[in-house]
């Protein structure tokens, strides 16, 4: 029943931007905490970015801190990641989830390259 969707990831130069999007279903967006979390080949999951339910307060790795921003929407139930200053190690497949890493999406593919 849950779904989740990404959607905006692409090719981007170093130093260029993107913004990733998840729109999702099936359960009571506004109540839950949302993460991002990624995936580079040879590499395990690596958790990128939390929100709270409403939006109040965000959370950020240190290789992201600075450089991405997490947002909200809840009339839309979308969560969102702003990336800028896009480096080649955020090459990666980008997921989103629901709080506890209960649900996941598809993945969204992000290749940062000159």
């Amino acid at each position: 029943q849950v779904q989740l969707v990404e959607s905006g990831g692409g090719l981007a130069q170093p130093g260029g931007s993107l913004r990733l999007s998840c729109a999702a279903s099936g359960f009571t967006f506004s109540s839950y905490a949302m993460s991002w979390a990624r995936q580079a080949p040879g590499k395990g999951l690596e958790w990128v970015s939390g929100i709270y339910s409403d939006g109040s307060d965000t959370y950020y790795a240190d290789s992201v801190k600075g450089r991405f921003t997490i947002s909200r929407d809840n009339a839309k139930n979308t969560v969102y990641l702003q990336m800028n200053s896009l480096k080649p190690e955020d090459t990666a497949l980008y997921y989103c989830a629901k709080a506890e890493m209960s649900s996941w999406g598809q993945g969204t593919q992000v290749t940062v390259s000159s």
